[in-house]
Formats: C-alpha cells, sequence, structure tokens
C-alpha cells in the first residue's frame, strides 16, 4: 500500500493477540488488498466493500474497529431486536386473529413512548413481548376451539384457557384484560370478557430459597477450593453473599474494581461494596483467568467467546457457571435479599443496592415460605 491507514499497525496487533497467526497473516493480506480495489480505508466505506466483495472479513473488521474505537456501535439495535421478537409472536397468530393484536401491539409501544416523554416509568420490552405472549397463546387456543374472530370470546372461555395452566394465570390474565380494553376501546368486541375473571395472587416472596446448612456448604466450596472454575465461585459468593444480579456480574468491568480498598461498585448500585477476603480472591482468580486468555476485554467475567472483543459475557455463561450445582443465580440472591430485607431498613436497602421499593418491600419478613430444597 503506498500509504498505510492509521490504524493499520493497530490491526495487525489485534489480529496477532487474539488470531491464530496463520489466520491472522491471511486476514491481513486480504484486507490489504481490499483497500487496494476499494481505494479507501476509512471504517464505515471499507466494511460495505468487505460485505460484497469479502463477506470473511467482516467479523474480524467489525471487531477490531468497535473494539479501538473506530467504529460506533449500532443505534437502537435493542429495539430492533425486540421489535424482531414481536414481529415473530405476531405471525404465530392465526390470520384472523392477527389485526386486532397488531393493533395492541403498537397501543403497548405508544405507551411506552408517553412514558418516556413524560419522565415516568415505561413498561419494559419484555413486559410488552409477556403480554403479546398471553394474547398469542390465547388466539391459538380460541382457533383450535373454533372462533373466528374476537367478537364471539367469552368470559367461559378465557377461564377454560387460564385453567390449562394455573401457575401463569394472574400473569396471562394482566396481558387479557389489556388487551380486551384495548379492543374494546376499538370497537372490536362489544363487551370485555375479562372483566369478571379474577386471580388471586399472593404477596411477597414464595420462590425456592437455601437453607443456613447450604449456604454454608455452598460457602465452604466457593472460598476453599482451587480446582472449580473462578467464574463459578466469584458468581457464587457475590450473589450468595452480596445479592449481586445476573446484569450486575455481566457487566462488571475493571472501572468499578477499588483493588486499594478491596472493594467493587457493581453497575446500577450508588455506592462502593467492600469484598469479603473470599469473594475478594475468587475475584482475583478470574482476572488471572482473563489475563490467561490473553484478552484486552474489561469485564471481569471474561469467556472464549468474549475474549476477542469488549462486549460482555451472556447471561447464559452467569446460569451455565452454577449448573453443575443445579443451581439458578436467583436463588442465592433471593436467599440474601430475604436476610438483608430482615435485618436493614427498607429505604437503606433500596439506596444500597439501586432496587425499587416494590422490589425490596417483596422480600419483606412475614410473606415468605419455608425455605426449599435444591437438587
Amino acid at each position: 500500500m503506498p500509504t498505510p491507514p492509521s490504524w493499520w499497525s493497530d490491526l495487525a496487533a489485534h489480529l496477532a493477540e487474539h488470531r491464530h497467526p496463520i489466520y491472522a497473516a491471511d486476514v491481513v493480506a486480504t484486507i490489504a488488498r481490499l483497500i487496494l480495489t476499494a481505494t479507501t480505508s476509512e471504517p464505515r466505506t471499507l466494511l460495505a466493500h468487505a460485505r460484497n466483495d469479502t463477506p470473511e472479513l467482516v467479523g474480524p473488521l467489525t471487531d477490531f474497529f468497535r473494539t479501538h474505537g473506530h467504529l460506533d456501535p449500532p443505534q437502537g439495535l435493542a429495539d430492533q431486536r425486540a421489535a424482531a421478537r414481536r414481529a415473530r409472536r405476531i405471525e404465530a397468530i392465526p390470520a384472523l386473529l392477527r389485526p386486532q393484536v397488531t393493533g395492541f401491539a403498537d397501543t403497548l409501544l405508544l405507551q411506552r413512548e408517553q412514558a418516556q416523554q413524560l419522565g415516568l416509568r415505561p413498561n419494559q420490552l419484555k413486559t410488552i413481548e409477556i403480554r403479546l405472549d398471553a394474547v398469542r397463546d390465547l388466539a391459538v387456543h380460541l382457533h383450535a376451539e373454533g372462533h373466528m374472530s374476537w367478537a364471539g370470546v367469552t368470559t367461559a372461555d378465557l377461564e377454560s384457557f387460564l385453567a390449562l395452566n394455573p401457575a401463569r394465570r394472574a400473569s396471562r390474565l394482566a396481558g387479557l384484560r389489556q388487551f380486551f380494553a384495548c379492543a374494546h376501546r376499538a370497537k372490536a368486541v362489544l363487551h370485555n370478557p375479562a372483566g369478571p375473571v379474577t386471580a388471586v395472587q399472593q404477596r411477597g416472596f414464595h420462590g425456592p430459597t437455601l437453607t443456613p446448612s447450604q449456604q454454608r456448604t455452598l460457602y465452604r466450596r466457593w472460598a476453599t477450593s482451587r480446582n472449580i472454575h473462578p467464574h463459578e465461585a466469584f458468581i457464587g459468593l457475590a450473589a450468595l453473599l452480596h445479592a449481586a444480579s445476573i446484569a450486575e456480574l455481566r457487566l462488571l468491568t475493571d472501572s468499578g474494581i477499588n483493588s486499594h480498598h478491596q472493594s467493587v461498585q457493581f453497575p446500577g448500585r450508588s455506592a462502593a461494596l467492600p469484598l469479603d477476603n473470599a469473594t475478594w480472591t475468587a475475584l482475583e482468580r478470574c482476572r488471572e483467568h482473563r489475563r490467561g486468555l490473553g484478552s484486552d476485554n474489561p469485564h471481569l467475567l471474561v469467556t472464549r467467546l468474549t475474549r476477542t472483543h469488549r462486549g460482555p459475557a451472556g447471561a447464559a455463561h452467569i446460569r451455565d457457571s452454577l449448573a453443575p450445582l443445579g443451581l439458578l443465580p436467583r436463588i442465592l440472591r433471593s436467599t440474601r435479599l430475604l436476610t438483608l430485607a430482615d435485618e436493614l431498613d427498607i429505604k437503606v436497602l433500596t439506596a444500597s443496592l439501586g432496587m425499587s421499593y416494590a422490589g425490596v418491600a417483596h422480600y419483606r419478613p412475614g410473606s415468605t415460605t419455608p425455605p426449599a430444597s435444591f437438587t
């Protein structure tokens, strides 16, 4: 090349560090030919040429450009994926019942947008998907029963549908109430069949937790054994002792770790959290594991899939790390939250954990079941 791009040396170093030498050399040569052919080294333009001429370069080029700040992440990627998930749910609905559900989805999105503009608390995209799940399942059930429109749906039809899965009755009914209220306003139904239907909801936390004996067994495993994966030890201790959530564990980076004070500040929390010796030792082991992978990813929990870029590990990795024990991270977190809610003032707890008042009140004493065992 007559004039190599300003990022050329960084690209070579990045490929040499994260890729096999033979593959890295081949990619460097192919990118050089692409630059000569495209007569440009501007990242976005070069990527556009790569998509047309050498698609195999799109992955390594995109990874390098984003890692080194030459390319901004795509705007609205989460919204695009959520829109695709909503579209799949609507497409699964029989054609005759689909138009009203499409209008319902548009209404939920409009309500979300208006709440954001007013500074209120909007519905999460996941909540909208749960509402659409309920309506989709009902539509499939009604179509199998011979219904060709929403106008003929009765309360008895809803009761028969909700009886199929009593455990999800309250969640499904919430979505059906919203849907039929929307359909009634749009004159798609003459009456709201969900009006008389009720669902008794238990207040407070009723999920599985661990007994003190089980907690001690797990603590000894994660605090003393050096044969287990460092991710398992840190995830387990952080959730069991410090009520860390999956999102907090995934998104923890070096900027939130203070080695001098042996503390971490999980994303979303307002204060740094001093760590006990066992958890700090597990954290240091995770750092050693990351160094062994030769990654410049700033996140603490780095896998073989994320070592070549700067993104966080997936939520599945957090869950899979505890899979050998048959445990879910939320069980450890819930166990700790029940203890904290019993010992601390609710205002202190909301401020320290970054949770809402309603979320903490869910774990207040007096509304929980006895601890359940795990397998």
